[in-house]
């Protein structure tokens, strides 16, 4: 198979975070690259979930209410007594 070369533009730090890493994996960042994309290939797409960090709406407003400690039940004393308070 022949071998083509190519461009990429990536953060620096990132590159060297992952050179880093591949390296105590025995690999090299151009054959880490190539397993991705091998991946890809086999999966018909990105070899795994890609997500956002940012948390939905529900969860935005239940961190929210947390860290001003509202709506906040708890702490309980024992799973009996967290079960009465779901049962409640």
């Amino acid at each position: 198979m022949a071998k083509v070369s190519t461009n990429i533009t990536i953060d620096a730090d990132v590159k060297k975070q992952a050179q880093e890493l591949f390296a105590d994996l025995g690999l090299d960042l151009s054959t880490a690259i190539n397993i991705f994309l091998k991946k890809s290939l086999a999966w018909h797409g990105i070899p795994f979930d890609v997500t956002s960090e940012k948390p939905n709406a529900v969860t935005a407003k239940a961190i929210a209410d947390a860290e001003k400690g509202e709506d906040v039940y708890g702490p309980f004393d024992s799973v009996e007594a967290l079960m009465e308070d779901l049962n409640a």
